[in-house]
């Protein structure tokens, strides 16, 4: 396979020579079964004092459970229920964030995502903003965030999206769907406990673990790959067929889908996603299609893009008897797709990794209403 030298994923111009990227990576990580035990020790050092206190965003599912219990709360310390059941928005993030300012005199010592994906990229959000003026839509884009984040820790509770390990926090804003991609949203501390994601629906466990598939699909068969990218993405993938073909016991999977989750966000830190990933945001957009099914509802109709990937992805399926949605752009009005196109096609840097510098001439807004019109 050749590799792609050029690794800045923005630059759109034809290079003679590499550009190189100084990305940072999460610089403490707790793992192990039972490790949520850690977190008030791991928090300790970072409370200011007894005025700051520690905000606590938690998927409301684990509401009036033992989890819930275990948090390690202290003075004037905060637990924010937040349902994971829409993708998150930048009206979410600013309507938090002007709860915490509102709540509370000092700025808190640290902001800590527990829950899945929505849950982690709502905490890196809130992070961002709560030290950088202005509404969270200002910042959707490339490198905008200008001013450190507050301390913040990710702790998923199922495994798939990455989003721990990722310097994008992914926002559903008012005129377009976009990550705040900044070397700032990288969280300070991640902890891993497989134990935490027992428990999860089959189909959530599923779609969102096809979220890492696509991933390392997705880099994998991209112009932007680069040897750092296909370690992470090859042994992402190993995994993802571990769990997913093999015959693993429940704890297993569990430890092998979260390790694969950390390999797959990884394997796109220094590449990108490709198709499935661009055209799930338009369907997110218009229709508020969770990013983990729309993924799929996507990636089924790519065997001209991805061919062994598919076919990968339509065994997974069979073995765990998965049945998606069918007729989901059905009945859409012209608008529609053309609002769904337009968002799609905005994701400039996926389609360049994904076709080539000439992706416009291979993926015009015809050709993608078509495939929108498979869903």
């Amino acid at each position: 396979m050749k590799l792609n030298k050029e690794f800045d994923i923005k630059n759109t111009a034809s290079t003679s020579a590499p550009s190189f990227r100084n990305f940072p990576m999460v610089p403490r990580v707790v793992y192990g079964r039972g490790s949520f035990s850690e977190l008030g020790a791991v928090l300790m050092p970072h409370r200011k004092n007894s005025d700051a206190p520690c905000i606590f965003l938690v998927d409301d599912v684990f509401e009036g459970t033992s989890l819930v219990n275990r948090i390690p709360l202290i003075f004037n310390d905060q637990v924010i229920f937040i349902s994971a059941e829409e993708e998150p928005k930048t009206d979410q993030v600013d309507a938090l964030v002007s709860k915490i300012k509102h709540d509370f005199s000092e700025r808190p010592s640290a902001i800590i995502g527990i829950g899945g994906g929505t849950l982690l990229d709502l905490a890196k959000a809130v992070a961002i903003l709560l030290s950088n003026s202005g509404n969270a839509a200002n910042y959707q884009g490339w490198d905008l965030v200008r001013k450190a984040a507050v301390y913040h820790v990710g702790i998923p509770t199922i495994s798939g999206t990455g989003a721990e390990v990722s310097r994008t926090t992914v926002l559903l804003g008012p005129e377009k769907k976009l990550g705040i991609n900044s070397d700032f949203t990288i969280f300070d501390q991640v902890l891993l406990d497989p134990d935490l994601t027992e428990g999860v629906t089959k189909e959530q466990w599923f779609y969102t673990g096809m979220d890492c598939f696509i991933h390392c699909v997705e880099s994998l068969n991209g112009t932007y790959l680069n040897a750092f990218s296909q370690s992470y993405g090859e042994k992402a993938m190993d995994l993802c067929t571990e769990v997913f073909l093999g015959d693993l016991s429940p704890s297993d999977a569990r430890e092998k889908l979260m390790m694969a989750s950390w390999h797959g966000g990884m394997s796109i830190a220094y590449s990108q996603v490709g198709v499935a990933h661009a055209m799930s945001y338009g369907l997110s957009f218009l229709l508020g299609v969770k990013h983990g099914i729309g993924n799929c509802l996507v990636f089924q109709h790519l065997n001209d893009y991805y061919p062994e990937g598919v076919a990968l992805f339509k065994q997974m399926m069979a073995k765990h008897h998965i049945a998606l949605p069918e007729g989901v752009c059905a009945g859409l009005s012209d608008e529609a797709f053309d609002t769904m196109v337009a968002v799609s096609l905005k994701m400039e840097p996926l389609w360049e990794n994904a076709l080539g510098k000439d992706w416009r001439s291979k993926m015009t807004p015809a050709r993608l209403r078509t495939l929108y019109e498979k869903i």
